[in-house]
């Protein structure tokens, strides 16, 4: 694997290149990985479900647009979608320099939590579907 994506520990991830992070009171914070958004390279648009909508694990979630591909968003849980980032919705880039941080998508109240994060990769499963 190339050393030039950051794969964060203590995250899980999907194959599709998304990743989700368990919040303190048990929602789950999603975002594309490093890896993905390099291959987008720089996104221009990106389309989310609504504060409201139920999501299903490795269905899509929304779109992202960049200047090289448009692909579908992944969600690694299914559940219903809490919060939206509007910033992410306003200013696109943001997502190209900060995926894990200020870029994350939307956070979704689980519905079957422990059961879907098993099915998903941790770091190192991660990293080794990307070789």
């Amino acid at each position: 694997m190339s050393t030039e994506y950051e794969v964060r520990e203590g995250l899980y991830y999907t194959p599709d290149h998304t990743w989700a992070e368990v919040l303190p009171d048990g929602t789950v914070k999603v975002g594309i990985t490093d890896y993905a958004q390099k291959m987008l390279k720089t996104v221009r648009r990106i389309r989310l479900e609504s504060v409201g909508a139920e999501v299903e694990q490795f269905e899509p979630f929304g779109i992202i647009e960049s200047t090289k591909a448009t692909s579908d968003l992944i969600a690694p849980v299914s559940g219903v979608i809490k919060k939206v980032n509007e910033n992410a919705l306003r200013q696109p880039s943001i997502v190209n320099i900060d995926p894990y941080g200020s870029g994350w998508l939307i956070i979704i109240e689980p519905s079957n939590l422990d059961e879907e994060l098993a099915e998903l990769l941790d770091a190192e499963g991660y990293k080794e579907e990307m070789v």
